[in-house]
C-alpha cells in the first residue's frame, strides 16, 4: 500500500480520536451540569454548618458577597465557619466582606478560623466573626492602611520623554507618577489614609472590646503569631476544628451537624471547558490547545487599586 495513503489514514484516525474525546467530554459535563442544576446540591439541602474559605488578596468580590448572602438567608445553615488565608488587600473590599459576615452573625453563630495568614484586611474580616480561633503559628495583625503609587519620571528622563499637563486645580489627578508629589498632595493622601486607619482602629476596638488606646499600640503594622495574638487579645483561642466545634456547641449548635463547603462554583461553560481540557491532556492532544493566563504574567498586587490594607513581605 502506498505510504501516503497510510499516512492519510493515520491522520484521519487521529482527527476522529480527537473529536471522540470532545464528544465524551461534552456528554460527561452536560450530565454533571444537569445533576447540579436540576437536582441541586444535596449537602446544602439539609441542616449543616456552612464552611466558607476566603483566600488570596481581598478585593471587591461580588461572587463572594452573593455567596455570603445565600449563607445568611439559608434556613438550612445553622452556623458558619469562615476560614481565612489572606495577607489583606483593598480596604474597601475588606469592608464589604466584613459587613456581609456581620449580617450573617446577626442570625446565626459565626467562627473566624485563621489559617496560615489573616493580616491587615484579612484580620479585618476575621473580626467580623463572633469568635476568632487561630493556629499557634498563624500570622495575623498588621492593622493599618497604605496608599502606594509609582514614580516613573526618572525613567522618562533617561529616555528623553516628558509629559506636559494643564489641569483645573493643583490637586487634580494627584499624586501623579510623572512628577514628584507636592506637599499639598501628600497631605491630601495622608489625611485620607489616616481617616481610613482611624476607622480600622475603631472597628477593632469595638469588635475586640478593647480600649482604643490599647488598640492604637497594637495597630502600628506589627504582625503576630497566633500565640502572641492571643496574649494581646486579638484572637480568642488557639486550635482547630475541635475548638471550633466546641465553641459552636456552646452556642447551641448540634455537634453532629456536617460541615459543608460553600466554595465558589464553576459556571457551566467553564465546567465544559475544564472537562474537555482534562480529557484532551489525558489522551495526548494538549498540543492542539495552548493557552496563556495573564494572571501568571502580572503580580497580583499590581492589579489592586485604591487604599490598601495588605501585609507586604520584604517591602523597603
Amino acid at each position: 500500500m502506498d505510504s501516503s495513503i497510510i499516512a492519510d489514514r493515520r491522520r484521519l484516525r487521529r482527527k476522529l480520536g480527537f473529536w471522540r474525546v470532545i464528544a465524551v467530554a461534552l456528554i460527561v459535563a452536560l450530565g454533571f451540569a444537569f445533576y447540579r442544576f436540576a437536582l441541586g446540591d444535596a449537602g446544602t439541602e439539609r441542616p449543616h454548618i456552612a464552611h466558607v474559605t476566603i483566600s488570596g488578596l481581598i478585593v471587591d468580590d461580588d461572587e463572594l458577597l452573593e455567596r455570603l448572602k445565600k449563607v445568611e438567608i439559608s434556613d438550612q445553615v445553622k452556623a458558619v465557619v469562615i476560614s481565612i488565608s489572606s495577607p489583606g488587600g483593598t480596604t474597601y473590599g475588606g469592608e464589604k466582606i466584613f459587613k456581609a459576615i456581620r449580617a450573617i452573625s446577626a442570625k446565626k453563630p459565626v467562627v473566624s478560623d485563621v489559617r496560615t495568614l489573616a493580616a491587615s484586611a484579612g484580620y479585618m474580616i476575621a473580626t467580623a466573626g463572633d469568635t476568632i480561633i487561630a493556629g499557634d503559628s498563624s500570622i495575623t495583625g498588621s492593622i493599618g492602611v497604605i496608599f502606594q503609587y509609582p514614580q516613573i519620571q526618572p525613567l522618562l528622563d533617561k529616555i528623553g520623554v516628558s509629559l506636559q499637563e494643564i489641569k483645573s486645580s493643583p490637586l487634580k489627578a494627584e499624586p501623579s507618577p510623572f512628577h514628584e508629589a507636592s506637599e499639598e498632595a501628600k497631605a491630601m493622601i495622608r489625611n485620607m489614609v489616616v481617616d481610613s486607619y482611624n476607622w480600622f482602629v475603631d472597628l477593632v476596638a469595638d469588635r475586640r472590646k478593647l480600649p482604643r488606646d490599647e488598640v492604637l499600640k497594637l495597630a502600628d503594622g506589627t504582625i503576630y503569631t497566633g500565640r502572641q495574638a492571643l496574649k494581646v487579645k486579638l484572637v480568642d483561642a488557639i486550635g482547630g476544628e475541635a475548638e471550633i466545634r466546641a465553641y459552636l456547641t456552646s452556642r447551641g449548635v448540634d455537634s453532629d451537624l456536617p460541615m459543608v463547603d460553600w466554595d465558589k462554583k464553576s459556571n457551566t461553560p467553564f465546567l465544559l471547558a475544564g472537562a474537555v481540557s482534562r480529557l484532551i491532556t489525558i489522551f495526548g492532544y494538549d498540543d492542539l490547545m495552548k493557552t496563556q493566563d495573564i494572571n501568571g504574567i502580572l503580580p497580583p498586587k499590581l492589579l489592586l487599586d485604591g487604599l490598601l490594607s495588605v501585609w507586604q513581605v520584604g517591602h523597603d
